[in-house]
């Protein structure tokens, strides 16, 4: 498949050259992805010349502004199709996302023997806060397995189910495997026994259109540095009613309605989740990386990512060393081991060659204990990738068997 048009933007990425201008040839986008021009500009002039703080400054820069972070909060809304941009709550990433779910809604609504099911490729982000709340309430865990290609087992899914069953939380799209989940179908299984679904949506936002009322689920979280936006700023989506009917899980400024020493009452949703001074910068240039994605097309993207890991696995195929994990179409992330070799090792040697891929656990040991290994190689594409990375990089996996062999 030819890349449209549209996907020659390399040069719209300055982080993909090293310091003498030659290309680096970047597979590590499902960690973080690389930042167009667009949204760097974007960000310097917010922490420039149009800077000042939002809300409540009466001065003319500070309204500018103010409208400037709210306008990101619309954008985010309209790219995810959320009926409402009071149902868009901005936060540190996709992890304070999660853990304010958890604590937030999970101790209001847990009680002691009441079922929070889980899969085993779910990023640890997707575990530990609700092993916290777990404990916590008394709540357990069920874990749901996946299918021989590594997909959520749904089936499995439905089996594990009762009446006790709470919260379903499910990556849409795995960090490690770029197995895609059913949303719409998981929902539908988790709302048949009274649970809401969460979603962690860190590697689908930037490769799937969403589509918040065509999910169907409840709570939805992403992080903006893999939407190709900044670090330090994420979304938490959830259904307006069930954010007006949770508490903060923070305090402080920005997030009231009236403060006394005998008591305090709370601003409405999104405000009563944003305490302090907001991620003022990284809203406007989250917006500017919501823009640039929408304008090259989300679903093209995933189509060009598809492609490009399943020409990865096809190379991979034929080497005799070489173990593949995950679907046979994945979004955009092939994982595997090479017999002898460790990850760790096969990435220090690509990094000589200016190949950049991931090494490690991936933050899922679960799933690399249901896979048998302490660890896998990842390469992840983006918007910015061609073949030539697949070319670098099968030739530096050929000059680690040398080494090896």
């Amino acid at each position: 498949m030819n890349a449209p048009a549209n996907f020659d933007v390399k040069s719209d990425f300055p982080g993909l050259f090293t310091a003498d201008g030659a290309r680096w040839h970047y597979l590590d986008t499902a960690a973080t992805a690389q930042k167009p021009r667009a949204v760097i500009d974007a960000m310097s002039r917010a922490l420039g010349e149009d800077y000042a703080t939002v809300h409540r400054g009466v001065y003319g820069r500070s309204a500018q502004m103010t409208l400037g972070y709210e306008a990101a909060r619309r954008r985010v809304a309209q790219f995810i199709g959320a009926k409402s941009e009071n149902e868009v709550v901005f936060v540190r990433g996709a992890t304070e996302g999660i853990n304010l779910v958890a604590a937030s809604w999970g101790g209001a609504n847990l009680r002691e023997g009441d079922r929070i099911v889980l899969s085993t490729l779910e990023h640890h982000s997707n575990i530990v806060p609700w092993q916290l709340v777990a404990e916590k309430t008394g709540a357990c865990i069920d874990v749901c397995p996946l299918t021989e290609d590594h997909c959520i087992d749904l089936e499995a899914l439905e089996t594990l189910l009762t009446p006790r069953t709470k919260m379903v939380a499910l990556a849409h799209v795995s960090n490690v495997l770029g197995s895609m989940l059913d949303v719409r179908k998981a929902a539908d299984l988790a709302h048949s026994v009274g649970a809401k679904l969460l979603v962690d949506g860190c590697q689908a936002a930037p490769r799937l259109a969403l589509d918040m009322a065509a999910l169907d689920c409840d709570f939805y979280a992403f992080s903006a540095h893999k939407l190709y936006g900044p670090t330090g700023i994420g979304v938490l989506w959830a259904r307006e009613a069930l954010l007006e009917g949770m508490t903060p899980w923070q305090g402080g400024g920005a997030m009231i309605d009236q403060v006394s020493f005998e008591s305090t009452t709370y601003a409405p949703p999104p405000q009563r989740f944003e305490a302090g001074t907001p991620m003022i910068t990284e809203a406007i240039a989250l917006h500017a990386a919501v823009d640039y994605l929408a304008a090259h097309g989300v679903d093209q993207a995933l189509d060009r990512e598809c492609e490009l890991a399943s020409q990865l696995r096809e190379q991979l195929r034929t080497l005799n060393s070489v173990t593949l994990f995950g679907p046979e179409r994945s979004a955009g992330i092939v994982s595997f081991a090479m017999e002898g070799v460790h990850p760790h090792d096969l990435g220090t040697i690509l990094d000589e060659e200016n190949v950049a891929i991931r090494a490690g656990h991936h933050c899922a040991q679960p799933l690399m204990q249901h896979l048998g290994v302490p660890a896998t190689a990842r390469a992840s594409f983006g918007l910015y990738s061609d073949e030539s990375d697949i070319e670098a990089l099968m030739r530096g996996i050929e000059r680690t068997q040398r080494i090896f062999g």
